[in-house]
């Protein structure tokens, strides 16, 4: 552990970006400890450091239950997630002991669009199985069919869920030259009309789009959706790419719809659990390209998610109004 400066106490739990520390170092109203490691805490260490704590500053993988709240005791007052999303906080536990909660929505929609960009490209066009041929000499004369793949030019894309994140991947998939944006929710978007999006129907969704990108909140309408009789209603040449949540998608479905051939290839940021255990039958598939959560990963993303967090964490602690709260 490390501990910084005096007053209200803040437990940090894990070494986040530079630029969040400083901001909480340079403030003069808490004292810090950090979980001084990369890796996620331990649950004894968690519910050891939350002791007391007026704010708590916690990331994707720390489950924040009842368990914590209560070893924490009365004087919580704020938490704050580095993340946009929150399905690790039992939001009816906290709301119930009047403690607020701040995240980092926005700062990573162009991040993770550009990434879902790549992963769709790197699924559709076959790149990891393209620099393994290079790698072990399977790279021979040129074959009219070898390693061929898909195209956006003339296609049909598919979103799942258009909000920031979803509209982000929109606008940058268009310019490849693809010919219909479909996208199904539980309504239709007046700024779909910057991307020519139709409002449809999953069903038809599934059936008319030859790239389909799920970028839709975790809800429990959308737990598990991507399921077998999913990708039964979906073409044999479609692409498939989750940037959303991993639980969105069941992942022996998945398994099965790829290696019988009843989608193409499928491109996955986002899997349960995290990280993906090395053997699992997923990771045996050419045409399933699997990330480790990275969409957020560039530097300046991660920098200014940082400072929000920081941000979030010392007003909550002051009373006064959050860049970026959470009302629920």
């Amino acid at each position: 552990m490390q501990t910084v400066g005096k007053l209200m106490k803040v437990f940090v739990t894990r070494r986040i970006p530079q630029e969040g520390m400083k901001i909480l170092s340079a403030a003069g109203v808490c004292e810090v400890s950090l979980w001084d490691s990369d890796e996620p805490v331990q649950r004894a260490e968690l519910l050891k450091g939350v002791q007391g704590a007026h704010g708590l500053l916690c990331l994707l993988s720390d489950k924040i239950d009842a368990e914590v709240l209560d070893a924490a005791g009365p004087n919580l007052k704020v938490i704050s997630t580095l993340s946009v999303g929150f399905d690790h906080l039992a939001l009816d536990e906290i709301k119930k002991r009047g403690i607020r909660v701040g995240y980092t929505p926005d700062v990573l929609t162009d991040a993770t669009a550009e990434l879902t960009v790549a992963l769709l490209l790197a699924a559709a066009r076959r790149l990891p199985e393209g620099v393994e041929e290079v790698k072990n000499g399977g790279w021979s004369s040129w074959k009219p069919l070898w390693l061929c793949g898909y195209g956006l030019s003339g296609s049909t894309v598919g979103v799942i869920g258009l909000g920031r994140i979803g509209m982000a991947i929109a606008r940058r998939l268009m310019p490849f030259g693809v010919n219909r944006l479909l996208y199904s929710g539980r309504t239709a978007k007046a700024y779909a009309a910057e991307v020519k999006g139709e409002f449809v129907p999953l069903d038809t969704l599934l059936s008319e789009s030859d790239f389909i990108v799920v970028s839709c909140s975790l809800t429990p309408e959308t737990l598990g959706l991507c399921d077998k009789a999913f990708f039964r209603k979906v073409k044999n040449t479609a692409v498939f790419v989750n940037s959303s949540r991993g639980t969105v998608v069941n992942q022996e479905d998945l398994y099965e719809a790829l290696s019988s051939g009843q989608i193409a290839a499928a491109g996955l940021d986002v899997t349960t659990p995290e990280p993906l255990p090395t053997d699992h039958p997923l990771l045996t598939l050419k045409n399933c390209v699997v990330l480790p959560h990275i969409g957020s990963a560039t530097y300046s993303t991660r920098g200014i998610m940082g400072a929000l967090s920081a941000q979030n964490l010392l007003r909550g602690l002051q009373g006064t109004d959050m860049p970026s709260e959470l009302t629920f």
